[in-house]
């Protein structure tokens, strides 16, 4: 007997294919569930692409919590998302009192998010939500309690940009991969989707751009099941506000080295589907 949600059948053709296909050999039964995703934003001084993503991220056609933690923003970004808050009843806005780093901004919103699944999600248009049915696509169907989106599987979209960027990238996933014993293809991408209990469950303790190793070394010492599925990715650079720098990679560096050795191994958080 086959478990078919009614919700993911109708998100993601590949699975309603899949589904359809194993009608032959086996009965299905469809399962009526309510599925609500947290969409965590962190904003710092993104005027100029903030009223954008909002209306993407809440024009997906899925049941979503947007929670934007706005991090101190000197610009009109408060304003906006004000403004945005009293038209769409989606929104969640957190102000933090001072500009406290991304991980704290991802640290408050994990914690204020009620879905069922929490997405990482910029408030630039570097990344595309209309992917969120891939990366949710493994957790709904009962696979994984963490999806990465890799920019570097499948044949979407990627524009061309910094060399020494991707170098960077590569060799932090290649260390990454050595401390974890994982085989990730891209450990530094923004779209990181986790079961809400299991992200719940972890102490975050990075203030900046550390977030992305801590996270995935964490996940690795709890022995989780992790999934990539490839994405499209629209860079930008820095004339258009991109913030990261070659500092945030050296403390990367250091994050994986601190807590591959800091951090204890815990066994993994049970998935419904086994309780």
């Amino acid at each position: 007997m086959i478990l078919a949600d009614v919700t993911l059948l109708h998100l993601v053709p590949a699975f309603r294919s899949q589904y359809a296909t194993r009608k032959t050999r086996f009965s299905v039964k469809l399962r009526v569930r309510t599925m609500k995703l947290s969409v965590v934003m962190p904003v710092y001084n993104e005027q100029a692409t903030l009223e954008d993503i909002i209306e993407r991220v809440l024009a997906v056609g899925i049941d979503i919590e947007l929670i934007c933690v706005d991090d101190g923003s000197k610009d009109r970004s408060r304003e906006i998302l004000a403004e945005a808050q009293k038209q769409r009843p989606q929104l969640r806005v957190i102000l933090q009192p001072q500009n406290m780093g991304k991980g704290a901004a991802l640290r408050r919103g994990i914690q204020e998010a009620t879905g069922d699944y929490v997405i990482i999600q910029d408030a630039d248009l570097e990344y595309d939500p209309n992917e969120y049915p891939l990366l949710l696509a493994p957790l709904e169907s009962g696979q994984a309690d963490v999806v990465y989106g890799s920019r570097f599987l499948g044949a979407g979209p990627h524009r061309v940009l910094y060399f020494w960027h991707s170098v960077g990238n590569w060799g932090l996933t290649l260390l990454s991969n050595m401390l974890t014993n994982l085989n990730m293809t891209d450990m530094e991408t923004c779209y990181k989707v986790f079961r809400r209990d299991v992200i719940q469950a972890i102490r975050l303790e990075e203030d900046r751009f550390g977030f992305e190793p801590e996270v995935t070394v964490k996940i690795a010492k709890r022995k989780l099941r992790v999934y990539e599925v490839g994405i499209s990715y629209w860079g930008r650079t820095y004339a258009e506000g991109k913030k990261i720098g070659w500092k945030d990679g050296l403390r990367a560096l250091y994050c994986l080295i601190k807590y591959a050795w800091k951090e204890p191994s815990v066994a993994a958080v049970p998935s419904e589907s086994s309780l």
